[in-house]
């Protein structure tokens, strides 16, 4: 819908952190002409901070926003990103990569996975698929260079993502709001105004007094959910059933090992350790089932697990897994925590905080909230939240762990039909299921589809032309070039000591 100059939006932004300032970001640099945008947010309420790895798409909308990324890293500390690993999984001892990428060379009528799972089901000695994908590879040996698409070929075929201080993002991005135009206002809110004919909100009134007027309302107050859940009263689906860990407990430390360039993610007896390497210090989480573990023994696990001295005492965080039933509602938009929450098992609350912006400023209204924008923003955010609650709860029912009652749950607990779907067609087929929207392609799903010992039963039948000998041999040369090549590249820490060093704290 077109415009026009007089028909300035006021956009009221209700709670800061991340989500906030990316909000007031994204709306002040692409949108300077449709909307004024005020923030505001308290220090009195803490953010959660824990944030701190994110999705290839992240790159994407910073380069939007016309952020450098050098400057981008080094002001908020960050690492490079080639992927996630997952250790002890599908079985105690199991390590494999998730990876920014594709396995084999990324080209071709039939995805390479198709070729590999014919000849392990051959029983034919294979290398693991981690090795046969660029960057695992890379990520494996810790190593970085930018994918080189000019010249095409291996080093092509993968993407990156970020690791970094989520404390430092927000305010890196405030700054960037601020200069084009945003107004912050220090203040909590104590009262919403609702129309009395049609329930929109029209005012905030803050602890001073002060009534702030707008036209849209983004909350992102966390998981409070000020405006969305609790004003309006927005359903709350729970999805704890399917993913039961409401509880993380994290603690920084000193960095004692290799800078590396992927996230880890460990499984522990009621639910698995995260470790993110930062230019300056290490991030590291339990994330768990309060049904199966204190919130005592949790904290003393991470203790006992860290590689270094620790930076700050263990911090509980409380949550729960779902979404609500919408996430516009009138003319409220809640995006990041306020809108739902997934665990952050595959680094995915930056992306939805993302994708929810994104959609917005496409459908950005007028005052007159039109009932077809709202409509086709909840859609969006519904189907990433529902194909990502899916890919999650796949991590954990995936796997022959019976050592504790934590997997022994997850292992045998219902899932969804809409997995239970994917899941039949990758075991009799090996096809994975494609999606025109939605954040995890073929190569994710087949990660950890592998990586976690589901092997199919068939495969493509083209596959079967080639002779066995033939693919073995081409499968070796395949690893070999790949080792190679990657050999060629620089550590991660000097690359990332040459190209973006941290900016020391003002």
């Amino acid at each position: 819908m077109t415009k026009v100059t007089n028909d300035v939006v006021r956009v009221v932004i209700v709670g800061g952190g991340t989500a906030g300032w990316m909000a007031g970001a994204a709306l002040t640099r692409l949108l300077s002409n449709q909307c004024k945008v005020r923030l505001i947010e308290s220090e009195a309420i803490g953010v959660v901070g824990v944030g701190e790895a994110t999705l290839p798409h992240i790159r994407a909308f910073n380069e939007r926003l016309g952020i450098p990324e050098a400057e981008f890293m080094a002001r908020t500390r960050a690492t490079f990103k080639l992927g996630i690993e997952f250790r002890d999984w599908g079985r105690i001892g199991d390590s494999y990569i998730h990876p920014f990428g594709t396995f084999g060379r990324g080209t071709g009528a039939i995805d390479f996975h198709h070729y590999w799972s014919r000849l392990a089901r051959e029983g034919k000695d294979l290398p693991p698929l981690d090795q046969l994908s660029y960057a695992c590879t890379l990520a494996r040996e810790a190593r970085f260079e930018h994918p080189d698409h000019a010249r095409g070929g291996l080093s092509s075929t993968f993407g990156y993502a970020y690791q970094f201080d989520a404390l430092l993002f927000a305010p890196y991005l405030r700054s960037l709001a601020e200069d084009a135009g945003a107004v912050r206002t220090e203040g909590m809110v104590v009262d919403v105004a609702r129309d009395g004919e049609n329930g929109l909100i029209r005012a905030v009134t803050l602890a001073d007094g002060e009534r702030v007027e707008g036209d849209l309302f983004i909350d992102c107050s966390g998981f409070r959910s000020l405006l969305l859940g609790q004003t309006l009263g927005e359903p709350f689906e729970d999805w704890s059933k399917w993913l039961p860990t409401d509880r993380a407990v994290a603690m920084p430390c000193r960095t004692e090992t290799a800078v590396t360039p992927y996230t880890s993610a460990i499984a522990m007896p009621a639910g698995w350790r995260w470790r993110i390497p930062l230019q300056h210090r290490t991030g590291n989480g339990y994330v768990y089932a309060s049904d199966f573990i204190t919130d005592a023994a949790a904290a003393r696990a991470l203790e006992d697990a860290v590689e270094g001295e620790k930076l700050a005492e263990p911090r509980l965080l409380r949550f729960k897994a779902g979404r609500r039933r919408r996430s516009w509602v009138g003319n409220c938009v809640a995006i990041g925590l306020a809108s739902g929450f997934l665990e952050p098992l595959e680094s995915t609350s930056i992306y939805l905080v993302q994708q929810a912006i994104t959609a917005l400023i496409e459908l950005f209204p007028s005052r007159q909230m039109e009932a077809s924008d709202r409509d086709e923003f909840n859609r969006i955010i519904d189907l990433e939240y529902d194909r990502i609650r899916d890919f999650l709860i796949l991590h954990y029912h995936a796997t022959s762990r019976d050592d504790s009652p934590f997997w022994n749950y997850v292992r045998t607990m219902p899932i969804p039909d809409s997995l239970a779907e994917k899941l039949e067609l990758w075991r009799r087929r090996g096809r994975v299921v494609k999606y025109r929207e939605g954040v995890f392609l073929d190569a994710s799903w087949i990660a950890v589809y592998l990586g976690q010992g589901v092997l199919p039963e068939g495969w493509d039948p083209r596959a079967d032309v080639a002779g066995t000998h033939d693919l073995l041999h081409a499968v070796a040369a395949l690893r070999a070039e790949i080792a190679a090549d990657v050999a060629l590249r620089p550590d991660h820490r000097t690359f990332l000591e040459r190209y973006c060093p941290m900016v020391a704290a003002a």
